[in-house]
């Protein structure tokens, strides 16, 4: 009976973790806040957290809506990056089924604005911003030419 119990304690998070966890912000993070100070400074403008995920209410973080150019900027632990993910030990269980769930939601969301012909640039929060925001540059650029040029044709 003990072990039960103190099983139960191990997966009940405590009121500190759960107030650092209620506190992750969900937008202006500082990897997004970078990535927008850096591609406001190349010239480019842009919505911010947008509604444009058919059929859900998912949320993008930047929209360049003429070029149709949506930016995702994820962050390693919640989406799983290749790179940095990491598994926590203690509720291990929950914590599994939770990453995948976000990473599946990544795949849908994806495969949703691809079929509605837009394009998903995703940024991870380890990526330099300077970097991100020159290749985010070079495709708004590309495609808002080619969108011109078709109008001529």
């Amino acid at each position: 009976m003990l072990s039960q119990v103190q099983n139960v304690d191990m997966t009940i998070p405590s009121a500190a973790k759960r107030l650092a966890m209620q506190s992750q912000r969900v937008k202006n993070t500082k990897p997004e806040v970078d990535l927008r100070r850096h591609l406001h400074a190349l010239g480019l403008r842009y919505r911010l957290h947008q509604q444009i995920v058919p059929g859900t209410k998912r949320r993008v973080d930047i929209v360049f809506q003429k070029p149709r150019i949506a930016v995702d900027v994820r962050g390693c632990f919640w989406h799983a990056c290749s790179d940095h993910a990491t598994h926590p030990r203690t509720n291990s269980e929950f914590w599994r089924e939770k990453l995948y769930s976000n990473v599946s939601r990544d795949h849908d969301t994806f495969k949703r604005l691809t079929e509605a012909g837009w394009t998903l640039i995703v940024v991870w929060e380890h990526e330099n911003p300077d970097t991100a925001a020159r290749r985010i540059h070079e495709l708004v650029i590309a495609e808002t030419q080619r969108s011109r040029l078709r109008r001529l044709v």
